[in-house]
């Protein structure tokens, strides 16, 4: 049984960065690469600093972008581990932009990092668990777990040597796809 615990509170890590010419797309906008770089290297340093060891990405959750971020806006990401199992942390991530001329913040997107730890030998190692000590924090925790089960429950469904799929060609009809089964 795990008797080492650490507070929400202490994972909290924060950065911020200028958006500059070199990290824009075609479009003008900052690209989104560039931003899942800076989610993937802040999920790292949550990840890593609350468990103490080498952290490597294992899976990344709902990146919905939701408002585009411009050349000379302020980027400010924020994380925390949201959930902790055996070996592995998820590691929520809100990105907010600021025009610092304006000083208008948008949130740009809300996302979910799983984080495992290794030790020197790639091997998984456990991580401590997880003190959480408010409504947010229970919620987050929770959610995080659901989607974890929903992600099971959804490879058991989809990826199992007995699926079917003349059994979900009813269900197709209701979305933008023609099924052309070849018999």
């Amino acid at each position: 049984m795990n008797t080492n615990y650490k507070h929400v509170t202490d994972t909290r890590i924060t950065i911020s960065e200028l958006m500059l010419p070199s990290h824009a797309n075609f479009s003008g906008k900052i690209h989104g690469g560039y931003i899942l770089n800076l989610m993937d290297q802040i999920a790292f340093a949550c990840a890593s600093k609350y468990s103490g060891a080498y952290c490597v990405t294992a899976s990344v959750d709902t990146v919905d972008f939701l408002n585009p971020i411009e050349v000379g806006e302020l980027v400010t990401m924020k994380a925390s581990i949201n959930y902790t199992g055996r070996t592995s942390m998820v590691v929520g991530i809100r990105v907010e932009s600021q025009n610092i001329q304006t000083g208008k913040v948008n949130h740009c997107n809300s996302s979910y990092f799983t984080m495992v730890a290794k030790d020197e030998n790639g091997k998984g190692i456990p991580v401590p668990g997880l003190i959480v000590s408010n409504d947010l924090e229970i919620r987050r925790f929770l959610k995080a777990a659901k989607r974890i089960e929903m992600k099971h429950k959804r490879r058991d469904e989809f990826d199992s040597d007995n699926f079917m799929p003349e059994n979900y060609v009813e269900m197709l009809r209701n979305f933008n796809v023609k099924v052309a089964l070849n018999d």
